[in-house]
């Protein structure tokens, strides 16, 4: 099929990608000229593990390309994937004006030829019926000139590939059979493994996204209260966390204390849901307290430095982790960054180091900090390390070198990576989530050695 994304963000550079590997011609258009050119030249603009290789193979094979020109990639394509940015408001709710521009925009281009417009972006209940209200006032005709379909995508920043070519079920919103049976083939072809196409309609699609990423997102606060339960009557979240998950009903998933969500998708979508219960005269409770805990979770964390420390002023601290989560470069909304403007904010200095989110991370803080080559370089000086991404690289780190490092071998880990036993026998003074503290087995002077 001939496709056109508008829109190369995340969500539009992986599914072009993705459907340009099973042999479909597709084109990209944004308005961003620079952008579009390092794109035709073969160069990502997102880090996502395993992306890189089929984007290249896709442009060398020309199923994959790029353009300013929306007109003519309309007209060139049968379907048109609406792929384009709904942040949010002030009020939280989402900015829609990207997606009703861009669908002004194309109905001149629909006035002879029939096109199926999608919206992949992540958008409010309603919206589907406002791009067609829109076109139908503009004097196109539904089912003539166009039909518009929900298809939203879950994609896992850090395994989007792998959830694309591998999707657990597609979500297909529209009341045209037609239509649903032009999305069922273009889709076949991933999930020829027997996992479910739903079909229903618009509204019940645009909310399936919103419920899916509310309800992950309460998991998380969820287990995050039960850890912070765990440090006042002293339990241990880790183990209260494997009894739960056993459970088929529960299930292990987004069970792990830390602290809290971040990214491009659960804080503005558990907005979003949250807005659009308050416009229908509808409290949702639960969203509301998932949000309070998320935000609470950051500053517990803050509140627990300045008080082991007594204060962080004049502080030399180490930041390992700014990414919201490992294996991407996506900073939004990330814990890391919230902790390290606070801690600036109170007279501290920080040297953080993140195996790809640095990059963006200088882009969005509003401090100065130090980036160190590597995780080790960031220790030198440093008065105590925080872990606030749990990469796979830190998970096993050389302790002797922590320790010989650091001025004192203090450490706030964010995630959980270390056992306490472990730690306190290495003689770190170490402070985990929902588990208690355990005071180490030698003394907490300075451990660096005297040159």
């Amino acid at each position: 099929m001939k496709l056109t994304f508008i829109g190369t963000g995340y969500v539009g550079l992986v599914s072009a990608t993705a459907f340009a590997e099973m042999g479909n011609d597709v084109i990209c258009v944004d308005v961003d000229q620079t952008k579009v050119e390092r794109l035709r030249a073969g160069e990502l603009t997102i880090y996502e593990p395993g992306l890189e290789e089929l984007f290249i193979r896709n442009i060398r094979e020309n199923r994959l390309v790029f353009s300013t020109n929306l007109e003519e990639a309309v007209s060139e394509s049968t379907i048109l994937f609406l792929t384009l940015p709904t942040p949010p408001k002030e009020d939280g709710s989402a900015d829609l004006s990207y997606v009703m521009n861009v669908s002004a925009q194309l109905a001149s281009m629909l006035k002879n030829s029939y096109k199926l417009i999608v919206t992949k972006s992540t958008v409010p209940v309603g919206t589907a019926d406002k791009i067609k209200n829109l076109l139908e006032s503009l004097g196109l005709s539904t089912g003539i000139n166009f039909d518009v379909v929900s298809n939203p995508e879950f994609l896992r920043e850090g395994s989007a590939v792998q959830d694309f070519m591998k999707p657990e079920r597609i979500v297909i919103g529209t009341r045209n059979p037609a239509a649903a049976e032009l999305m069922k083939t273009l889709y076949e072809p991933f999930v020829r493994n027997g996992n479910p196409i739903l079909v229903m309609d618009e509204r019940s699609s645009e909310l399936v996204k919103y419920a899916s990423n509310g309800f992950l997102a309460m998991k998380i606060s969820f287990i995050n209260e039960i850890a912070n339960l765990c440090e006042y009557v002293g339990a241990d979240v880790e183990r209260v966390r494997q009894g739960m998950g056993k459970d088929s009903r529960i299930g292990s998933q987004f069970l792990y204390a830390g602290l809290g969500y971040g990214g491009s998708c659960f804080p503005k979508d558990v907005q979003a849901l949250s807005r659009t219960s308050h416009e229908y005269n509808y409290e949702f409770e639960i969203l509301n307290a998932v949000m309070n805990v998320n935000q609470k979770k950051r500053e517990q964390m803050l509140a627990k430095i300045i008080s082991q420390m007594g204060s962080v002023l004049n502080k030399h601290l180490a930041i390992w982790g700014l990414s919201f989560k490992p294996n991407t470069d996506d900073v939004r909304e990330a814990p890391a960054l919230w902790l390290i403007e606070e801690l600036v904010k109170k007279g501290a200095t920080v040297s953080a180091f993140d195996p790809e989110g640095m990059p963006n991370s200088k882009k969005a803080l509003s401090v100065d900090i130090d980036f160190s080559r590597d995780a080790y370089e960031s220790l030198v000086d440093a008065d105590a390390l925080i872990i606030c991404t749990e990469w796979n690289e830190f998970r096993n780190p050389d302790f002797e070198r922590i320790r010989t490092d650091l001025k004192t071998p203090l450490i706030f880990d964010g995630r959980n990576l270390f056992d306490p036993i472990k730690m306190a026998s290495l003689g770190f003074d170490y402070h985990s989530i929902g588990r208690q503290h355990i005071v180490p087995k030698v003394t907490l002077h300075t451990t660096r050695k005297a040159s």
